[in-house]
């Protein structure tokens, strides 16, 4: 390799024993929409409603991974990683939500696991990733306590197949974004637009946590942590209203979950959009003990106060003076760093061991005429994201890992297919599969750490 790929052996070494990994998520990758039984989710119906997905597309197909997995799993070994993380697809394995389990839906996780254990990688496996099965949300979905029992019947479900080799476990991904995007701004299924209405959802999306985490250690599970959407949160100026609003939103989007799961409270200023689903013994139960903190990190977010009469107090605003992705998101590693720091600062004996569950980044390039996939910008990113987590445990802050945002180019929930994340390209029309530069600089980054037993 020529250029910056050469500052893949320069990177600063991390622990021994570090994790590097990659992720993704059923629905953007499976496929299979309807194959052996599955049930239909809420994105398959958000995804067919027309208007809702930038490109018109739907995750029926998306990266074919259902029929793909011994092509996938070659391709994470070709890392040399040791860790991946995916999700497991509520509906593959309860079509409704409730009731007996689809055989052959768990048949496909547990072939999945196998196949990852052969190839010595330790499987990190998400229970909800946004894919509640449709019948449920036509009951109230996740405004509706009872569909807490039913996730801790899945977990039970899932647990007694596979908590006796999967290694790590995550109950519910980024319960902020199903929540506010879902139920709250209706940019994500189910598409609801309740603004603060849709709160509940965030707690229900707790308790679900906690419960399934409690199923799955009922079944032996050694390892259970969280993937929780984090970002720095800067005022749009030093005038007091953005800056008192900014305090308000960094509580809305960090505060609500990570204080749920560590402190076992709510944000004060919060508290009372919450208290009217909250029963007694709720809190304890989201309050589970983590063996890790899952932080999933792309961008800080510049926060206004909105305008008198808006429909929510605060706006987004955007970030100058940083290098931004193809989706216009801004690049800002350093925040990552400082993040991390404050973190540990900030809640100390009350945190577990960290890890960056997702980082990524979308560039669309494709193949050139040669076939080779020249992402030299998706290389920069994560060479300076992984120098943000090293400099972070320099400084003191118990980091054990970091999952690539994504392993494969892939359904990119309401953007369709037009942003590209993946270490490797999927051309969607065979479904051919080509490691990028980015993929190979990755195996270089990985194969120069130290060994878990150095």
């Amino acid at each position: 390799m020529t250029g910056r790929d050469s500052t893949a052996r320069d990177l600063p070494l991390l622990p021994a024993g570090f994790t590097f990994g990659t992720s993704t998520a059923a629905y953007q990758v499976e496929g299979a929409a309807s194959a052996d039984g599955k049930g239909p989710s809420i994105w398959d119906t958000f995804a067919h409603t027309p208007g809702r997905i930038a490109d018109d597309s739907t995750g029926d197909v998306a990266s074919d991974h259902y029929h793909r997995t011994t092509e996938d799993v070659a391709l994470i070994k070709g890392l040399g990683t040791t860790g991946y993380r995916f999700s497991i697809s509520w509906p593959r394995v309860q079509p409704t939500g409730t009731g007996s389990p689809n055989p052959k839906g768990l048949a496909f996780y547990d072939r999945l696991v196998d196949t990852l254990l052969d190839s010595g990688v330790a499987p990190m496996a998400t229970l909800y990733h946004w894919d509640l099965p449709q019948a449920l949300e036509d009951d109230g979905g996740w405004l509706n306590r009872a569909t807490v029992d039913h996730f801790a019947e899945y977990a039970d479900i899932v647990g007694a197949k596979l908590a006796d080799r999967v290694a790590h476990w995550i109950p519910v991904h980024e319960p902020n974004v199903a929540t506010l995007l879902g139920y709250g701004l209706g940019i994500h299924a189910p598409g609801k637009e309740l603004l603060f209405d849709g709160m509940p959802a965030a707690h229900h999306l707790l308790l679900a946590h906690g419960r399934a985490a409690m199923a799955l250690r009922s079944h032996g599970a050694e390892s259970i942590g969280c993937a929780n959407n984090h970002a720095p949160i800067w005022p749009a100026s030093e005038d007091p209203a953005d800056t008192g609003m900014s305090k308000i939103f960094d509580q809305l989007w960090n505060g609500v979950f990570l204080e749920a799961m560590l402190l076992g409270r709510y944000p004060i200023d919060i508290a009372p959009l919450l208290e009217h689903v909250v029963m007694p013994g709720d809190q304890a139960t989201i309050r589970q003990p983590l063996d890790f903190y899952g932080v999933n990190y792309y961008n800080p977010m510049r926060i206004a106060a909105a305008e008198e009469g808006a429909t929510m107090p605060f706006e987004l605003r955007d970030i100058l003076g940083y290098p931004t992705t193809d989706f216009g998101w801004p690049v800002v590693p350093e925040a990552l760093r400082e993040w991390l720091i404050i973190f540990r600062a900030r809640y100390r004996a009350a945190l577990p061991p960290i890890v960056i569950t997702e980082s990524g980044c979308a560039y669309n390039v494709g193949p050139d005429e040669n076939g080779v996939v020249d992402d030299q910008l998706r290389i920069d990113y994560h060479d300076a994201h992984i120098r943000a987590v090293a400099d972070a445990v320099n400084r003191g802050v118990d980091v054990r890992g970091y999952y690539c945002w994504s392993l494969l180019d892939n359904f990119e929930w309401a953007e369709g297919y037009t942003q590209r994340f993946g270490l490797v390209h999927v051309d969607y029309e065979t479904q051919k599969r080509t490691p990028k530069r980015s993929y190979e600089w990755y195996a270089d980054v990985i194969a120069a750490q130290p060994p878990a037993d150095a």
